[in-house]
Order: structure tokens, then sequence, then C-alpha cells
């Protein structure tokens, strides 16, 4: 997906207000090769990159841009899975060289490019926080963030990689008590690190439009005009509450001190933003979590809507009461939200794990190809 400018000569669109106006930065939830054609989107107001295993798995699966790279490491004897990571942090590296600018210009607060962990770590606490500095040396970029799933076992992993001063981008977050935890312990990492601690870097990848999906299912199941009315507003409204713990946990004594030593607030970042249900504004996500010191990654096609027609105004914090009153509703109703956040982040886990044994399995038959 490439948006149209002119070369050399920026033309501000809706992206460049979001973030000048309402200090939200918009980054683009996708990558693959040819790496060059993000610079269109820089251009566009594009201030950042997240990537996942589904989104190399697609890249690297319908693509043979990869081939040339994947041929030489097979026919040197590299394996398989080495080979796919010296392909992903090919990319990861070129990605964040292309947005160097808008890091240094930004001082460190955007310009940067998420790599993933490997999806079969994400129940395993050590071998996760040695996959990441594995990860951050490798890349050796300023501007990588190394996502981390935000399930029981990796938070400890989040902690320890902060106070090592790796940047993390923590991902799968699906619940209120868990993004807690998460802040917590991007906390801890940072108390733990002596110094100096502007030169670490966190956000916190809020999910968005799965617990629409999911929620809207239990709601019409049961079916009461109460029940439906609520259909479309549960994601929604849970992002508005988690914006509001947010700004309670970095205000106060414990994140004073932290900001004397240039500790940076772990930002809320809103994914899987785009729409699942075609019933829906095809910017749903995007226009009603609009809000100060936050991110929206969004794919091509949710990117490509709101510069078109996207709508700009503050509306994270508009109705805080009403996103409470929703909140309550949908429990009082019989959907326990501990469950909603518990089932997604297995749905999320699993989903990833699938794509990434799936691609390794399409990888291991070409190289058997390559290697007669």
């Amino acid at each position: 997906m490439v948006l149209e400018t002119p070369s050399k000569v920026e033309k501000l669109t809706l992206l460049h207000e979001l973030y000048s106006k309402h200090q939200q930065s918009p980054w683009y939830d996708n990558l693959r090769r040819p790496v060059t054609d993000l610079q269109p989107l820089i251009d566009s107001g594009v201030r950042g990159v997240t990537s996942n295993p589904t989104i190399f798995q697609k890249a690297i699966s319908s693509s043979d841009a990869y081939d040339p790279q994947f041929r030489f490491l097979v026919q040197g004897g590299s394996k398989v899975e080495d080979a796919y990571w010296q392909m992903v942090i090919k990319d990861i590296q070129d990605a964040c060289d292309l947005f160097l600018g808008v890091f240094s210009s930004s001082k460190g607060e955007d310009g940067y490019v998420s790599v993933e962990v490997s999806p079969l770590l994400a129940h395993e606490t050590d071998e996760t926080l040695n996959a990441a500095k594995w990860l951050h040396k490798e890349v050796n970029r300023p501007n990588v963030y190394v996502k981390i799933p935000a399930t029981a076992e990796c938070v400890p992993s989040i902690r320890s990689a902060i106070s090592l001063g790796i940047s993390v981008n923590v991902t799968l977050i699906f619940s209120l008590p868990r993004y807690e935890a998460v802040i917590d312990a991007y906390l801890d990492g940072l108390e733990a690190r002596e110094g100096d601690l502007s030169g670490v870097s966190s956000v916190a990848s809020f999910f968005v439009s799965r617990v629409d999906t999911l929620v809207d299912k239990r709601l019409n199941e049961i079916g009461t005009d109460e029940a439906l009315q609520l259909r479309g507003k549960a994601a929604v409204a849970q992002a508005a509450l988690a914006f509001q713990l947010y700004e309670k946990k970095f205000s106060g004594p414990r994140w004073e001190a932290l900001k004397k030593r240039g500790a940076r607030k772990q930002r809320l970042l809103w994914a899987s933003t785009s729409v699942k249900n075609p019933a829906y504004s095809d910017t749903l996500y995007i226009d009603t979590l609009i809000g100060p010191d936050t991110v929206n990654t969004m794919p091509g096609n949710a990117l490509e809507a709101f510069v078109d027609h996207g709508t700009l105004a503050r509306t994270l914090d508009s109705d805080v009461d009403g996103a409470q009153k929703i909140y309550d509703k949908i429990e009082a109703l019989g959907i326990r939200w501990d469950d909603v956040g518990s089932l997604l982040e297995i749905e999320g886990v699993d989903s990833f794990k699938k794509s990434f044994e799936d691609l390794l399995v399409s990888l291991k038959l070409k190289a058997e190809l390559l290697v007669k």
C-alpha cells in the first residue's frame, strides 16, 4: 500500500494533522520487500512501523523478493529457521534506517520499527528474554522495538528487558488488569536500571477490533434489545478506560522520580485497528481513539480510509463516564471481561504460532528444491 506524494515535496495529509493537532502518532502495521515502499508513507505522515509473525508469513510466502537471500543462506548451509530470522532482521534493519530521520527529529519519540520474538516462546519467561536480547543485538539499531507478548509468563521478561536498556513493544494486550501489570513491569524495569533513562522506550499495544468481534458474538447470543444496542461499543469503551489507567499510572511521585532521570512514558498503542464488521465505519478504530501521547498502528486499508475520509477530533476521553457505563453493562449481562481477555490472548498467541509454523513448513519445502 503506497500513498502517492510528490517527490521531495511533502503533501500534508490527515496523518500529519493527527500528530500536529492531537499528538497521536500514526504508524503502519505492515512490512515487506521492497522496504523502500515505506518512503512515500513516511512522506505522508507515517511515523513508525509494526510487524508480527503473520505479516512476515504473508510477505515471504506471497513474494519472490526474498528468494535470492533465502537461496544464498540455504545453499551456504543455514538452517531454515535461521534463514528466516536473517531475512526478517534484514527487513527490520532497512526499515529502521528509513525511519532514522523521524527518530532523530522526534528525539526518540517516534521512528521505531517493531520485530517480534518467536511466538513459540509466548509462555517461556527466560527464553523470551534471551530472544529479546539476541534480536536487540542482531538488529543493532537505536530505533528498533522488540515485541514481547503480554502473557503472564512474559511480563517478567518485559521488566528484565527494560532493565537491560532494550526498548520494548509489549503486544497482545486485551484486558485492563493485564495492561496494568505491563505498566508496572515497565516501571519496575526502569527503577532497576541505573543512571540516565532517556535511552530506553516502550509502547503498550492494546488490541481493539478483536474485542468487538468476540463481545459482539456474545451479545448476539444474548439477543435482548439491551445487549444488541451494545454491539460495536465494547472495544472503544475498554480502550477509553485503558487511557484513564495510563494517565493515572504515569503521574504522581513514583513517575515523577523516574521522569527526573529522563524516563519516557510508555505510550498506549492501538493495535488491530482494521474493522472486521462491514456494518461499522471503516475508520471506527481510528476516529474514536484519538488522544495525546498515543499511537495508532494501521494496516493499509485502515490507513487509506482514514486519509480519505477520517475525522479529526479528540475522542479518546470525550465521554469517560459513558465508557465506564458500557463496560459495566457488558459485565452485568454476564460477559466477563476477564474471560474475554484470556480467550483473546490464547487466540492471538495461537494465531501467531500457526503463521510462524506454516511459514517454516513452506520454507523447508522451498529449501529442499534449492539444494537439489
